[in-house]
């Protein structure tokens, strides 16, 4: 049997060199041992079998456990012990998940696209390829991956602009190594608190359909949801189709300087049923086409006991069909310590547009016509070695009544540039506008809006704007093979304004400075990047706290 990579290989794409004869393999990428007693042959990459038109062979899905016991640093009695009640992922679903098959030519981008999805499950740590042997032009391929801890049997605490939220509960990331994700459990924050059940898989019965469910019971009210759909799971997916539906019964809240002012009964109903084609990847961009009906139910009303705002949003019911069009440049950037500590992350740096009309008509049921509108683009750039700028736009709205009304534009670009070794500078401005919403619709900035020197909500209004520069570290410590660990120093500045909710004790540009501890979790699902942040106010009343503390976990550095 050929000698396979070491797990501690940097690069998932660079494959493994290994001991067979020259006779394996008719490519000339071949390389001769110094001993003359022994013929080593180091297997060609798959960029040079791709170029030499190889096909694949068989395909070998190999699972590890969470801890690599052969690693003297990982062989304790602790990891041995989570690697015995661990359930390991069935190779199933990682080979379903494959987008390459026995009988195809070797495609580095499919390999990278793979690499991409796989890594973006929550149960999956590592994910590499080896090519194992190649035979008349014919390379078999070993996929191998590694768990990660996916029960979560606890709870967590986080703290922002002031508030707290906790939740309590169970939740499994990869039910008996399938894949699916079930979780029961109970929270609590600013807004309510509530017990929720979900499920979610993402590949039922190894198809490329994924279905979701979720049942909240609220202090508030209630809400569920149901999805079923079938993606376009791969950039060459050449069709989609898919039926979503959700009731969302609720209070909603308005603030004014930080403070509960009013609320109100909000009931929500939503659904949709869609279907999409597209010739798929061609000469490096996809071009996809959907269409489908879908029905947006909104009903209003004061709660009993509680302040009432002065004004209330209108009951409206909209059915409208709708078209849409998607543009993807296939161009991706893969860096390690930007918004993950020592992880391998994915940048999409091509153009990606996206546009979405709908007609609500009266003839339909609706409450009212109205051209109903949706559009993004987002592209990425590399001004230097290494920096990463990002810039993305979006626009949401209608057209009725011979005017535009309830339509968000937003705009934000984000700056990756890394100095120093492990230091990186980030910085990011973010900008929304509000045109003739709702009398209750505000853009919202605070503690927990990114402003983290103020309480949540703070300022209110139809504009806003925030600013954040950032030095990040990113340190090489791996504490008990478990913890990643980086720090922040940062400043924010921004602001909300415009219509009736600003507020008036301090309208203006607000600021801040702090820094923070980041602490990763690498080897559980559950384990996003832990922020402890002190934040102090700049423009502080003296209502405000002098020192802000923020508990809390994000996707995200």
């Amino acid at each position: 049997m050929p000698e396979t990579r070491p797990w501690t290989a940097r690069h998932p794409l660079v494959c493994a060199a290994c001991a067979c004869a020259a006779a394996l393999s008719p490519l000339p990428a071949l390389a001769a041992s110094a001993d003359p007693q022994t013929v080593a042959v180091a297997l060609p990459t798959l960029a040079e079998l791709e170029d030499a038109g190889t096909v694949i062979g068989e395909i070998r899905v190999v699972t590890h456990d969470i801890f690599d016991t052969d690693d003297p640093a990982e062989d304790k009695l602790p990891f041995r012990v989570a690697n015995a009640l661990h359930i390991r992922t069935r190779t199933s679903v990682v080979r379903d998940a494959l987008l390459f098959k026995s009988g195809d030519r070797v495609s580095v981008r499919a390999f990278d696209e793979t690499e991409r999805a796989l890594r973006s499950t929550r149960y999956l740590y590592d994910v590499k390829f080896t090519v194992l042997a190649v035979r008349d032009n014919i390379a078999d391929i070993e996929v191998s991956t590694r768990d990660t801890w996916t029960l979560d049997p606890g709870g967590s605490f986080g703290r922002a602009g002031g508030a707290n939220s906790t939740r309590v509960g169970i939740k499994e990331y990869n039910l008996l190594g399938t894949g699916t994700i079930v979780s029961l459990g109970r929270s609590r924050n600013v807004d309510r608190s509530g017990t929720q059940f979900t499920f979610s898989n993402g590949s039922v019965f190894g198809s490329r359909t994924a279905v979701n469910l979720s049942h909240a019971v609220n202090s508030d009210g209630r809400s569920n949801a149901v999805s079923v759909v079938r993606p376009f799971y791969a950039l060459d997916s050449t069709w989609a189709a898919g039926a979503i539906a959700s009731r969302d019964d609720r209070l909603d809240s308005v603030y004014a300087a930080g403070v509960l002012a009013s609320q109100y009964r909000h009931d929500s109903r939503r659904a949709e049923a869609f279907g999409g084609w597209s010739a798929g990847l061609v000469d490096g961009w996809v071009r996809r086409w959907t269409a489908g009906v879908e029905l947006r139910q909104d009903r209003y009303a004061s709660e009993p006991g509680l302040a009432a705002p002065s004004s209330l949003p209108t009951d409206e019911k909209l059915v409208a069909p709708f078209v849409g069009y998607e543009l993807i440049e296939d161009r991706f950037d893969r860096e390690v310590n930007r918004n993950q500590i020592g992880r391998p992350e994915f940048f999409a740096l091509g153009l990606k547009a996206s546009v979405r009309l709908g007609w609500a008509s009266t003839g339909l049921g609706s409450t009212r016509d109205a051209l109903l509108y949706a559009a993004s683009v987002s592209r990425g750039f590399e001004p230097a070695s290494g920096q990463i700028l990002l810039g993305s736009a979006d626009i949401v709205g209608r057209y009725a009544e011979s005017q535009v009304q309830r339509q968000r534009l937003g705009l934000q670009a984000r700056w990756f540039v890394p100095h120093h070794g492990r230091w990186v500078f980030y910085a990011s401005a973010a900008g929304d506008l509000l045109t003739r919403p709702a009398p209750t619709e505000s853009l919202l900035l605070g503690g927990e809006e990114g402003l983290r020197g103020y309480p949540l909500r703070y300022q209110s209004g139809t504009r806003r704007a925030l600013f954040t520069l950032e030095e990040r570290y990113f340190t090489d410590l791996f504490v008990w093979r478990l913890f990643r660990l980086g720090g922040a120093a940062f400043v924010d500045v921004g602001r909300a304004w415009g219509g009736t909710d600003t507020n008036a004790l301090n309208p203006g540009w607000l600021s801040d400075v702090g820094f923070g501890l980041r602490i990763a979790n690498s080897r559980a699902a559950f384990g996003n990047v832990l922020h402890i942040d002190l934040a102090f106010p700049l423009n502080a009343t003296p209502d405000i706290k002098r020192t802000q503390l923020l508990v809390k976990t994000k996707f995200s550095f």
